[in-house]
C-alpha cells in the first residue's frame, strides 16, 4: 500500500502549477512605510512577535 502511495507521489503525470512569489514578497518588503521588518509579514508576524515579547517579559521578570 505504501509503495502505491509514494510511487503515485514521485511519478504522477498530473503537475501542479507553482506561482513564483519572491517578486511580490520582495516589494512588501522593500516598501519604506516605517514598519519595522519583523512585522511587514502581516498578523501571523504581530501576533508572533507580542507573543515572544510576552513569553520573554514573564520568564525574566521572575
Amino acid at each position: 500500500m505504501l509503495g502505491r502511495v509514494t510511487h503515485r507521489g514521485i511519478c504522477s503525470t498530473q503537475r501542479r502549477e507553482m506561482r513564483n512569489k519572491v517578486p511580490e514578497l520582495q516589494k512588501l518588503f522593500q516598501e519604506n512605510n516605517d514598519v519595522p521588518i519583523h512585522l511587514k509579514g502581516g498578523p501571523k508576524d504581530v501576533m508572533l512577535y507580542s507573543t515572544t515579547m510576552s513569553v520573554s517579559i514573564v520568564v525574566y521578570s521572575k
